[in-house]
């Protein structure tokens, strides 16, 4: 399996990068992004560039892809609705639908949250952004599968980039453990969002939206 990765420095891209590295059916990855993901193997190969948007001057380096884990997201926080869906939405349908015309039968993933709104119409602006570019993606011709982690528990000394993040989650990391055993519902780890990753890529899934429970079940 050939794995195309976006955001790759960030902690859930992190998760799924250490998984892609440790799988043997992995045969290479290539991660895509604005800044170096700080892994270094004999798998990887690394693209940073300024511009995600427009992809065409890479192109032929994106062909013969089986799989695109797309795990690049902001937090909403401070934005208004058009700054927030310009880069979730119009950076994520670029990417995809460069992808979805260089390799019409990958297996697409896309890391969305938990409340997302498909409906489009709520009152919740980012679950609003995030269901729009959901609902596209479903509509592109690949196979698009939407994952809706809750908390995300870092394992294995991965850590956010954010530091408000990083404050929160060390302030919740003694009961994030006991949180997760007892409510899977709501909770999954970086690990299990990277196996899952693989196993949807290599498998497929029941369904083309996957909750945390989904997730951890897979």
């Amino acid at each position: 399996m050939r794995v195309i990765l976006f955001g790759g420095s960030g902690m859930v891209g992190q998760g799924v990068l250490r998984e892609c590295m440790l799988e043997p059916e992995v045969e290479s990855v290539l991660a895509i992004g604005r800044s170096p993901s700080g892994f270094t193997h004999a798998k990887l190969k690394e693209i940073n560039r300024k511009d995600l948007y427009d992809l065409s001057s890479i192109e032929p380096e994106l062909k013969g892809y089986d799989a695109c884990f797309f795990c690049l997201g902001i937090s909403s926080f401070g934005m208004t609705e058009g700054q927030y869906r310009h880069i979730t939405f119009d950076l994520t349908l670029a990417v995809a639908q460069t992808l979805a015309k260089l390799n019409p039968e990958m297996t697409f993933i896309y890391v969305s949250g938990m409340g997302t709104d498909s409906t489009e119409g709520g009152r919740t602006m980012w679950a609003r952004v995030k269901g729009r570019t959901e609902n596209a993606l479903l509509q592109l011709p690949f196979h698009a599968y939407m994952f809706r982690p809750g908390a995300i528990v870092p394992m294995h000394g991965i850590k956010s980039r954010t530091g408000s993040y990083r404050l929160l989650y060390a302030l919740s990391a003694p009961i994030l453990p006991w949180f997760y055993a007892r409510f899977p519902k709501y909770v999954t780890t970086t690990e299990q969002v990277g196996r899952a990753m693989i196993k949807v890529a290599r498998e497929g899934a029941p369904k083309r939206v996957l909750e945390s429970i989904d997730i951890n079940q897979l």
